[in-house]
């Protein structure tokens, strides 16, 4: 009894001891060793520790850099405070706003609950279209936000095929009433035994665990689309900006390899083959192997599917026509993702260059971002009108109308929805790693994994990927990225590797948290719907991550090296030389 009692207060005082007691017991290593590099590193692994047990908010965890950095004379103050808001942090801002935009308008439902009534409510392609949507949707906006929106319309259209068999089963005991005296012979010559009502006892239990297998496998669809959506664009997650943002502050000298354009090449090829095994795998799974019975070929639709269809149309119908302000939210989506693509595509000059007579550098994808975000302040969400027209008796009297038509987008609506800490978080991962690169800590790193040259460079994408993959699981992902990818930067340089080689996979693996329940924000709103028990995700995701890891050696070791000519060491990436 002791013991348990010791343990339970030991359990309920966790937090406060890892507070206090990492940084004591991290200590010798700026005290002992008494180095820039062994400072730097008493940093990274304090801020490690934090971040992985979140003892700490982990917006404010990423801001320990400005105070310890300038205590152990790693970095002035005003330079620390500068890797904050950098570019990528303002592209991330922009987009955000935009994203804050349409969720506000509530365009992203209309676009989610039009393109499930033209898939249908077949099992196989209900999931697909829930997939698919989702995915789409998180490319744009945050994957907790698609998830939340997402998840009430699949509960809503669950409850009605559910509902719809309930009755169904109801009203087997009054057909089975009317035919006992049919059955009464069949039933003695059987010695009493009521095998007919077995059997159907069994049935009945059947059809309820093909509707949990149902539940469950519409549920993990979505927020694994949303995880897998999140890694097609730049904006998109985290992880892909910490990348941006970690190669700018790495290799200075790059041409701007990594953008909304080149990103998009990569990544989006990736993120349908994901989508389309990951659809096979939860299919396999949840719905059986019958692909001709879950897709409806050539069957007519059961009254729980066409409830199922009404539940989604009538969702639909309540959104109403498109208003004004849904239409001007979605030309300016529209204008921000062309302005995105065509301003460096890569294989032509883009209006960056050929219409300013300005090198690229000068105009970036976070000037068109936040060009984007100011216009939603200024565009009214109701149609101009100059004065309004009121008759009183026979004279018609020219009114200025009363009121000011607010304007698309407001700041209040943006402070209540913008996740700020997220911006935080990208600045102390920045912040990071220019410590790690003043301090000499990324060399030092990279002379000791030196050893790898031997081994091929795609064993150590897999085996990275591998890695990540297990640690973002219990960690965030921007954390994750933001750990991993200098250290990966330096190996590379070290063995003589394009560090895009590495670092890709690292980026793309840090979205896959497919197996707990704590592992993202999607996960966690799924599992709170009761559908699904933790050894439920841990089983589909475990394939899910090997899913995942293949696609990614896939893309790295084709079509990536087109894009971002990985089979050569280029001269950009060799900053170690004095």
């Amino acid at each position: 009894m002791m013991v348990s009692h010791i343990l339970k207060c030991v359990w309920w005082m966790k937090n406060g001891l890892i507070l206090f007691c990492t940084p004591l017991l991290l200590l010798p290593l700026p005290l002992v060793i008494g180095t820039k590099e062994a400072a730097c590193a008493y940093v990274v692994a304090l801020m490690a520790v934090y971040w992985c047990t979140e003892v700490l908010p982990l917006a404010v965890t990423a801001l320990l850099p400005a105070v310890l950095f300038p205590l152990f004379r790693i970095m002035e103050s005003k330079d620390v405070c500068m890797q904050y808001l950098k570019d990528t942090n303002m592209l991330f801002l922009g987009g955000l706003m935009v994203a804050v935009a349409v969720e506000h308008w509530n365009l992203h439902k209309r676009i989610a609950l039009r393109v499930l009534l033209i898939v249908g409510v077949r099992p196989a392609l209900l999931m697909l279209g829930f997939m698919g949507v989702t995915a789409f949707l998180s490319m744009w906006i945050s994957n907790t936000a698609t998830t939340a929106m997402m998840v009430p319309i699949v509960q809503a259209v669950l409850e009605q095929l559910n509902n719809k068999a309930e009755q169904e089963q109801a009203s087997t005991p009054e057909i089975d009433e009317k035919n006992t005296e049919k059955q009464t012979d069949t039933q003695v010559a059987l010695n009493g035994h009521s095998f007919s009502m077995e059997f159907d006892m069994e049935e009945h239990s059947r059809d309820a665990e093909e509707r949990l297998k149902m539940c469950k496998g519409l549920t993990l669809s979505v927020c694994y689309a949303a995880s897998i959506g999140g890694t097609a664009t730049l904006t998109g997650t985290g992880p892909n900006l910490v990348l941006m943002g970690q190669m700018n502050q790495l290799f200075p000298d790059n041409p701007d390899i990594i953008n909304f354009a080149s990103w998009f090449g990569f990544a989006f090829p990736n993120m349908i083959i994901m989508l389309t095994l990951a659809w096979l795998w939860l299919q396999i799974v949840f719905l059986g192997v019958n692909f001709r019975k879950t897709c409806g070929c050539g069957t007519v639709k059961t009254e729980k599917e066409i409830a199922a269809y009404n539940v989604i149309k009538e969702e639909h119908r309540r959104l109403g026509p498109m208003t004004f302000g849904e239409l001007s939210v979605l030309a300016l989506f529209v204008l921000l993702v062309v302005l995105w693509f065509t301003r460096d595509p890569g294989f032509v000059d883009g209006w960056a260059t050929r219409f300013f007579n300005a090198e690229k550098e000068f105009v970036t994808d976070a000037t068109v971002a936040v060009f984007v975000a100011a216009l939603l302040f200024v565009f009214p969400s109701k149609p101009p009108r100059l004065c309004h027209w009121r008759t009183q008796g026979s004279d018609r009297v020219p009114q200025q109308e009363s009121g000011h038509t607010p304007t698309l987008l407001t700041w209040k609506v943006t402070q209540q929805k913008m996740p700020w800490s997220i911006i935080l978080l990208l600045g102390g991962g920045f912040a990071l790693a220019k410590g790690s690169e003043v301090s000499g800590l990324s060399k030092w790193l990279g002379h000791q994994m030196s050893p790898l040259q031997s081994i091929p460079p795609w064993a150590i994408a897999i085996v990275v990927c591998l890695m990540i993959a297990t640690f973002t699981e219990c960690t965030s992902n921007v954390a994750t990225a933001t750990l991993f990818l200098p250290i990966l930067a330096s190996m590379s340089q070290s063995i003589g590797v394009n560090p895009l080689y590495v670092m890709i996979p690292c980026t793309l693996s840090a979205s896959f948290a497919f197996m707990l329940p704590v592992a993202t924000p999607p996960n966690a709103i799924v599992f709170s719907y009761g559908y699904l028990k933790v050894s439920d995700m841990a089983r589909t995701g475990i394939v899910m991550n090997i899913i995942g890891i293949l696609s990614i050696t896939l893309a790295i070791n084709s079509w990536g090296r087109a894009i971002f000519s990985l089979d050569t060491f280029p001269s950009w990436a060799n900053t170690t030389e004095v």
